[in-house]
């Protein structure tokens, strides 16, 4: 299994395709939806979570790692999908969510019944003076993280109804293992850890004077210790892909999670790329995106994972951050333009790309009217700190508009019927207003589109071992509004050079007097002289 030469697609299997008209997408709803996933060319699907769960943070509360929860199917349906999958060459990855619990899970609430087994899993720490928390660290989600139980507290660097895990015990970690086992007995072979980096907790807990606390538990000092051991426990005795969420980690804890000879992981996922339009690292913040900053982060991260022999999983979607199009693009005017642009500068780097439902055919933000049609945990918890800090309800709406995880989560567009195709029912989430004119179905008709695009990109991969296999070099690192990077394998040389303004950006490419295009999002080059002339979102891979 070369990860270096596949991309994978993520499924939000809640907004992915409702196959029964309840109004949530289901397992039966990918499985009608794999030929399009095939025709993609995607080589593995990651399915966020598809287990029991009371769905306070939509399935990243698990309360039980070995059952479907019945609103996806059943087990019998996920068989079926492994099997249709397997027909047509397509992994799957399954999202392990290791760091905490659901509250519902029956290890919580025999702690909470009091049985010492139980309550070693998680971590309980005595109230102080006056029943305050142990610690003033903030939860990822708003507010105190730590949850009141009597006369002490319980961690939960998420909401307050997921209880933080004790990797700390051998007999949890062994239920871990456990359970990775069941699923590598059904043939599993692709893993992505939810936040993993998180498990390893300080042994002193203390108040954060300078910070929210994550310093004290991010990249903690025994994760290495835990990640190796659960490679030689479960995963590392099969070929798999496995990849790691990493909260606010460092370059050089990623080289050690996904260097080969640390058998660790294959690959890991890195946000900071994602945090260059937070003011002064306030997510909820609406302002325009740090170009600069971006180029110096993504061309970082490139060219030192790789002198340290690591992997990138490179993407610019997920199920938490907005839609990117609407984000580093300009998703009215230029929306083919910088949609394929965006698609252009990871699919070409170094590392394995994930593309994220709807991506491939530039789906949106929600852009909703109304406060109420935000559904997301985190988001309803900001309004209300939002408002607590004096921002009005438009002020917050635009927030929101910019930021909330829902702008990733409306359901897919699959045509221009009622409710997107995605559902015969009313939606769990509302559903764009630009459906009708950003859909699948309009979009694998036209052979100039985004999606077709996309499916070049994912194939020159499999194909052009530069892709997959080459060196990374940044190039212009000063042009205000041109990312541009040189791949070398061997004797080839292919020269990446993306426009990320509406602003025609001029480009001095004569030292390649000879070239021959690759891939680019124009019908051809404007050259006058020895500068290139990128128009708005203009993206060229040229051969040098």
């Amino acid at each position: 299994m070369d990860f270096k030469k596949m991309t994978v697609y993520q499924i939000y299997p809640r907004s992915f395709m409702d196959a029964n008209g309840d109004g949530f997408g289901d397992l039966q709803g990918i499985i009608s939806k794999l030929d399009y996933i095939e025709k993609l060319g995607t080589d593995c699907i990651w399915l966020t979570p598809i287990y029991i769960s009371p769905q306070r943070d939509n399935g990243y509360d698990v309360a039980d790692y070995c059952s479907i929860d019945p609103r996806y199917g059943t087990m019998a349906d996920f068989d079926e999908l492994s099997a249709q999958c397997k027909k047509r060459g397509i992994a799957i990855m399954l999202d392990m969510v290791f760091n905490h619990t659901s509250a519902d899970h029956k290890w919580f609430q025999q702690a909470l019944a009091g049985d010492e087994k139980y309550r070693d899993y998680y971590i309980f720490k005595p109230s102080r003076e006056g029943g305050e928390p142990p610690t003033n660290w903030v939860s990822k989600f708003g507010g105190n993280a730590w949850g009141k139980v009597g006369d002490e507290h319980y961690l939960h660097l998420f909401d307050v109804s997921q209880p933080d895990l004790n990797w700390e015990n051998p007999a949890l970690r062994r239920e871990i293992y456990d359970i990775m086992g069941f699923w590598l007995a059904k043939g599993i072979r692709g893993f992505r850890f939810d936040v993993v980096n998180l498990i390893s907790k300080p042994e002193v807990y203390e108040d954060d004077h300078i910070g929210d606390g994550r310093r004290f538990y991010t990249d903690g000092s025994r994760v290495h210790e835990y990640l190796k051991e659960l490679n030689k426990e479960t995963f590392g005795k099969y070929e798999c892909i496995t990849v790691g969420e990493m909260s606010s980690t460092s370059i050089e804890n990623c080289i050690k999670y996904s260097n080969p000879a640390e058998n660790e992981l294959s690959m890991t996922f890195s946000f900071h790329h994602l945090k260059v339009d937070y003011k002064d690292g306030d997510k909820w913040s609406n302002i325009p995106f740090d170009f600069a900053e971006l180029k110096r982060l993504l061309h970082t991260w490139q060219a030192e994972m790789a002198k340290g022999d690591g992997w990138n999983a490179t993407f610019w979607c997920n199920h938490d951050q907005p839609r990117a199009v609407s984000r580093f693009g300009c998703d009215r005017k230029y929306h083919y333009q910088s949609a394929t642009m965006l698609a252009t500068v990871i699919h070409l780097m170094r590392g394995t790309p994930y593309v994220y439902q709807g991506e491939e055919i530039g789906m949106t933000n929600a852009y909703f009217d109304k406060l109420s049609d935000y559904m997301d945990v985190e988001s309803i918890n900001y309004i209300e700190i939002l408002r607590a800090e004096g921002k009005g309800d438009n002020e917050i709406l635009a927030v929101l508009a910019a930021k909330s995880r829902d702008n990733a989560r409306t359901p897919m567009q699959w045509d221009n019927t009622v409710s997107a195709g995605f559902s015969t029912s009313q939606p769990w989430l509302s559903v764009a207003k630009n459906y009708e004119s950003i859909n699948a179905a309009s979009a694998l008709e036209n052979r100039n589109s985004i999606f077709y695009y996309y499916r070049e990109l994912i194939n020159l991969r499999k194909t052009l071992d530069i892709i997959a296999y080459g060196s990374y070099r940044p190039m212009w690192q000063e042009h205000s509004g041109v990312l541009a990077y040189m791949r070398e394998y061997g004797d080839e040389r292919l020269l990446v050079i993306c426009n990320f303004y509406t602003d025609e950006q001029t480009v001095d490419i004569s030292e390649f007097k000879d070239f021959d295009n690759l891939i680019m999002n124009y019908d051809e080059l404007q050259i006058d002289g020895d500068m290139l002339k990128l128009r708005g979102y203009e993206a060229v891979a040229m051969w040098v």
